[in-house]
């Protein structure tokens, strides 16, 4: 089936089930395929088979609130395109349209930041179309619980991690199913950025997910948020225990935010309220986590590393409040100073102990390189470069003083760079890096 904007669809018959997909734009997209469910605060529950699967009008994400903060960052949501879903397991997958049907493919599974409050799977700013074309790999994007749904909880009615278990759940039915798109399902990388790059280390050392990913790509993981978390999880927890039972999902979200600022005594983590909670499953303790990742440093290749200005773009593009009246001198010691302690000094700790375990382990940096570029190389700016999608990001305040043209250059040779990652698990020293990157194998 033809229509005059040249999309077709494709049928993929798969162990799940007959799924249609879309063809547009030289890619065939499978598009929210429910690959759990969930009542809330209970456990996923896998979806063995689907009877009859139809593309649905609009992209399901779990309940959220957003933020000017967020739509300054990356852009204006068009909400009126997605549709709250308190059980929002869904995953997409993305290939070219040109396939070899001998060929088993790289697959990548794409994991997205927010926090752990906000985000989708599928947003136009995280669409692979690009990258898939060029690199001929598969990438799977999911979605998962957030927030008050994911990844808050503290006793057996309202259980901590399931965002976590969600994203398990997602990746045995990628290891299942993968096959009949044409992936590799012994070849699997998973990718994240911020939020996402933080749950990818830490399901390298959680409970059941052994051969579900051989390899792990972590950008910008805020690692210096999960340590000594506890005390302000916990009160969190208890303060927001009136709203559980609140019928409407969109009404917890916009509640929850009020408690906020009692948590600033707890410092800079505060920004982050959510996160993974150390001592419930599917997690270790806190202080056996850095020994399980020396444990488990050989069963994965990994490739970690950051923003050199990842604060940037809060600290000094604040509307309100302190930072308007500071020098630009000191507005750079901030982030400085912010940018090693969240991301880099932890990165670099976990760089070197994974290396100590005997585990293949590579950094890169990414710098800015643009004279006028008042806030440098800051959190997301790597999106883009991954995720080419001028369109998406034309209106975004991250990308203010940065010309399209230096984004396609240097996006084109890092998605090269990654792709050559995914499919071996190794960067030769002879690959052609983009003038903006730092990289080195630990």
């Amino acid at each position: 089936m033809t229509t005059r904007q040249n999309i077709g669809t494709h049928i993929f018959y798969t162990p799940f089930g007959k799924i249609l997909a879309l063809k547009e734009n030289g890619v065939i997209k499978a598009k929210s395929i429910r690959y759990a469910r969930s009542e809330r605060y209970k456990m996923p529950v896998a979806l063995e088979s689907v009877e009859s699967y139809e593309i649905a009008d609009k992209t399901p994400v779990c309940p959220q609130h957003i933020t000017p903060l967020l739509e300054r960052l990356i852009g204006k949501t068009d909400i009126e395109k997605f549709q709250p879903d308190e059980s929002p397991q869904f995953l997409t997958i993305t290939r070219s349209e040109k396939f070899n049907e001998n060929e088993k493919l790289p697959v990548v599974v794409w994991i997205h930041g927010g926090s752990y409050e906000i985000g989708c799977g599928d947003l136009p700013t995280s669409d692979p179309t690009f990258w898939v074309k060029e690199q001929n790999i598969i990438i799977v994007s999911i979605s998962y619980r957030l927030g008050l749904f994911g990844f808050l909880g503290g006793d057996e009615n309202r259980l901590p991690n399931l965002g976590l278990f969600d994203i398990i759940e997602s990746l045995k039915w990628v290891k299942k199913n993968i096959q009949s798109f044409g992936g590799n399902k012994e070849n699997i990388t998973l990718l994240g950025q911020s939020s996402g790059g933080d749950a990818i280390a830490h399901l390298m050392i959680s409970e059941g997910v052994e051969n579900f990913f051989q390899r792990a790509i972590i950008q910008s993981a805020p690692l210096g948020f999960r340590l000594k978390r506890s005390r302000m999880s916990l009160e969190f927890f208890r303060k927001t225990e009136l709203l559980k039972d609140e019928t409407d999902p969109l009404k917890m979200t916009e509640s929850y935010a009020g408690f906020l600022p009692s948590f600033r005594k707890y410092g800079l983590k505060t920004s982050m309220p959510f996160c993974t909670q150390y001592g419930y499953p599917p997690l270790c303790k806190e202080e056996e986590s850095l020994p399980k990742w020396k444990e488990n440093a050989k069963k994965y290749d990994v490739l970690i590393g950051l923003n050199n200005d990842e604060t940037a773009f809060y600290v000094k593009t604040a509307k309100e409040g302190l930072y308007t009246y500071l020098h630009e001198k000191i507005l750079n010691k901030i982030v400085r100073k912010t940018t090693e302690s969240i991301y880099e000094k932890p990165a670099n700790i976990f760089a070197q102990n994974y290396k100590e375990g005997g585990g293949n382990i590579y950094q890169f940096k990414i710098h800015s390189k643009l004279k006028n570029n008042y806030i440098g190389a800051s959190h997301c700016v790597d999106l883009p470069l991954i995720f080419e999608n001028e369109s998406a990001w034309k209106n975004s305040e991250l990308l203010k003083d940065v010309p399209w043209n230096h984004i396609q250059e240097n996006g084109g040779k890092l998605r090269a760079l990654w792709a050559e990652f995914a499919r071996s698990g190794k960067i030769s020293d002879d690959s052609e890096r983009p003038e903006i990157l730092e990289l080195r194998k630990v």
